[in-house]
């Protein structure tokens, strides 16, 4: 079991029809044989994103809510008291790394591998995978 920061791209990925590694990701979180993080900004962008209307994920508003409700359920919300700033070539993706380190995650689960590990700020015990290459790691 690993305590994992899953990207709103996993999320969303995992919710499209076919799903493949990405829905495999959010079942492992889902059904506790991993532990999901959240702290206040991902799990707001988690609710922007899934509730808007033109998602093209083939849920329904409803079905979106449930998935999110169970990871509220199977994971862990995580206080950040100090922001790292890993200066990540997208700043919108910095809290992916903070929350990693709060919450001493050991993946951060995205389809944004080289942006999200290309960072100023190497943190040696957190490891950026993708769906696929994290699955192999924990399989």
């Amino acid at each position: 079991m690993a305590d994992i920061v899953l990207d709103t791209n996993v999320v969303v990925a995992g919710l499209r029809a076919g799903g493949g590694r990405s829905r495999e990701v959010l079942r492992r979180a889902i059904d506790g044989r991993d532990v999901p993080l959240f702290g206040t900004t991902l799990w707001l962008e988690y609710e922007a994103v899934l509730s808007r209307q033109d998602m093209d994920t083939g849920t329904t508003r409803a079905e979106r809510e449930a998935v999110l409700a169970a990871l509220a359920a199977a994971g862990r919300w995580v206080h950040i008291f100090y922001r790292w700033r890993p200066n990540l070539p997208d700043e919108a993706d910095n809290h992916l790394v903070e929350l990693a380190m709060a919450g001493t995650a050991s993946y951060i689960v995205t389809w944004n591998v080289r942006d999200v590990g290309g960072g100023d700020l190497h943190v040696p015990n957190v490891h950026v995978r993708t769906p696929r290459t994290y699955l192999e790691a924990v399989s």
